[in-house]
């Protein structure tokens, strides 16, 4: 099976359970829900097994380029609260461990459910248009398939859907997918119980799938405030969505440039 979740290679890419969040946070830097947020998206490895909470804290906010106090101040609580990407985080565009990435440039994909919020063809488009972000910059091409197995296969789930990573309800966690890899490798899922729009309100589906996708494709998140890859989620203008540069130097490093002649 692929590795979980936008994180790893063809390793498995460990993304430890947590609590449900938005969350009510108190001040104090040892509370159990900071630490369960910290522990998803900024997990401990063996290198830092004995950093403190506080010293965790100071590295997620070095990420989101806060003012680096250790402690949970407002602006701290309020990254804490917004919906995101279901993946930990790292620095500037990245690619996963191992860089991994799709041997090939054309690609296939199959959507197994769709959300109520939106009419099919809608739903369809939307998911068209997420590939399209990543197609006009490389090489690569994205072909639906209704049928056969694809490369990257995209569902509407809620909690626990068969993967080990279940969702956590309206709120917190959007998404999440898997790096480039057999089995599950590029699949991403989408959560249901949250709404999904096609327009300012609510949730777009086009970004936060054009987001997944470049998991999909080999990205890890960027810590570079309004690049797509960013963790969290910011509404934008689908018609006038152009790629940021931090988003195509990474996904150039994997796949080249599209060709001039294409």
């Amino acid at each position: 099976m692929g590795t979980m979740h936008y994180l790893l290679l063809c390793t498995v890419i460990f993304l430890p359970e947590s609590s449900a969040f938005p969350v009510s946070l108190s001040p104090e830097p040892d509370n159990e829900k900071v630490k369960g947020y910290l522990d998803k998206f900024f997990p401990i490895f063996t290198k830092t097994r004995n950093q403190s909470i506080a010293e965790r804290i100071k590295e997620m906010q070095k990420f989101f380029h806060l003012p680096i106090t250790g402690k949970l101040d407002k602006e701290t609580e309020k990254i804490m609260q917004m919906p995101r990407c279901g993946m930990p985080d790292v620095a500037e565009y990245q690619t996963f461990a191992g860089s991994p990435k799709w041997e090939k440039t054309d690609l296939t994909y199959k959507i197994l459910s769709y959300t109520s919020d939106l009419p099919i063809r809608k739903v369809n488009d939307a998911i068209k248009r997420a590939f399209r972000v990543w197609s006009d910059v490389t090489p690569l091409r994205f072909r639906r398939v209704y049928l056969r197995q694809a490369d990257i296969e995209i569902k509407f789930a809620r909690r626990e859907h068969g993967d080990g990573f279940p969702f956590d309800g309206k709120g917190g966690t959007l998404a999440h997918a898997f790096p480039p890899g057999e089995g599950r490798g590029g699949d991403a899922h989408f959560d249901n119980d949250e709404k999904w729009s096609d327009v300012d309100q609510d949730i777009n589906l086009f970004l936060v799938a054009a987001h997944e996708f470049g998991h999909s494709l080999g990205l890890d998140h960027s810590n570079v405030s309004g690049a797509l890859m960013y963790p969290t989620y910011s509404y934008q203008n689908p018609e006038t969505f152009k790629l940021p540069a931090d988003d195509r130097r990474g996904i150039q490093k994997l796949y080249g440039k599209k060709p001039s002649n294409s």
